[in-house]
């Protein structure tokens, strides 16, 4: 944990001093520009500008990590809602988006758990993504996000709402003691499925556990063995039950997810509408974005940064 919090602290003062050299390199630009009168540097100066605002916000953004857990891993879990095939689709682009978004902050991205949807899309999927701050952010992402769009599997071409849910939760290292007892967790095994590729695994390596107590249920799937799959999903199994222990209540599950409600219209936290205009609007902070397209593309920090800056005002 003193190594975790050390580096934690170098990154930080890292992110400061490249801001103060990014200042010194556009102050230098904007000088010689002046001397010089050369305008062919405004280019440069407009792309230093905006990379130091970019870091600026960036940084803006992590003085809300005030949490004990903002710094950990996350583990996100998606679930299709009400729509059928056309939800479990959406499901899928929403796996997409975070994925996107993931690998642009550099964080690594696992799949842990995956399952088909019938014909198209996936049912739910289980991602590990690994960075600093990965919990921080995500935890704005908590709950039902709502698709408005034409239906490309609706042959009349009829406009469909369709919804998913999303669940994030802190990934809990070993450095934290939660008393799991052996015969209270229930295994069974299962052979692999998902989309193809290092989802496909030809025998029955795949992990379910069971937390008989609070009926907790986690699966691990894409690990190279049955015994990595275990490990796997003991880490998320831990970390629920210390989410639940954090609540006061073990006893029942629905503490570990805050305030449960139906994957369906009237429970959404975000809306993407695709027709008859383009608008993505998150329903808390009233932030949107016009841009679908960009935003299916992991262009999510401006929904983050809404939703981080009114949860830290209240606070104040």
């Amino acid at each position: 944990m003193i190594l975790k919090k050390l580096k934690s602290l170098k990154d930080k003062v890292g992110k400061f001093t490249r801001l103060e050299e990014m200042v010194e390199e556009v102050e230098l630009m904007l000088v010689l520009s002046d001397e010089s009168g050369d305008a062919s540097l405004a280019g440069d100066i407009e792309k230093g500008l905006k990379q130091l605002e970019d870091e600026l916000l960036s940084l803006r953004m992590e003085t809300f990590f005030t949490g004990e857990y903002d710094e950990n891993n996350a583990i996100l879990t998606l679930h299709a809602g009400a729509g059928g095939t056309e939800a479990q689709d959406w499901a899928s682009m929403l796996m997409h988006m975070y994925t996107r978004w993931a690998q642009k902050k550099g964080y690594e991205v696992t799949v842990t758990d995956y399952l088909d949807g019938d014909g198209a899309g996936i049912k739910s999927c289980v991602l590990n993504i690994k960075g600093p701050n990965a919990y921080g952010y995500l935890k704005s992402e908590h709950g039902v996000h709502r698709l408005v769009r034409i239906s490309p599997f609706d042959a009349a071409g009829r406009r469909h709402t369709s919804f998913a849910s999303v669940e994030v939760i802190p990934e809990i290292d070993d450095s934290i003691n939660i008393d799991i007892r052996p015969e209270d967790v229930e295994m069974s095994t299962f052979r692999s499925s998902g989309a193809g590729g290092q989802h496909v695994n030809k025998t029955d390596s795949a992990v379910r556990l069971v937390h008989k107590p609070t009926g907790i249920t986690v699966s691990c799937q894409t690990e190279r063995s049955q015994m990595q799959n275990r490990e796997t999903a003991m880490r998320m199994l831990r970390s629920k039950l210390y989410e639940l222990k954090l609540r006061e209540n073990v006893e029942k599950i629905g503490d570990l997810k805050g305030v449960q409600t139906e994957i369906a219209w009237g429970n959404q936290i975000r809306s993407y509408v695709f027709c008859p205009y383009t608008l993505v609007k998150d329903h808390r902070s009233n932030y949107e974005e016009g841009s679908v397209e960009k935003v299916m593309d992991g262009e999510i920090d401006g929904f983050i940064n809404a939703y981080l800056t009114m949860e830290f005002n209240k606070k104040r």
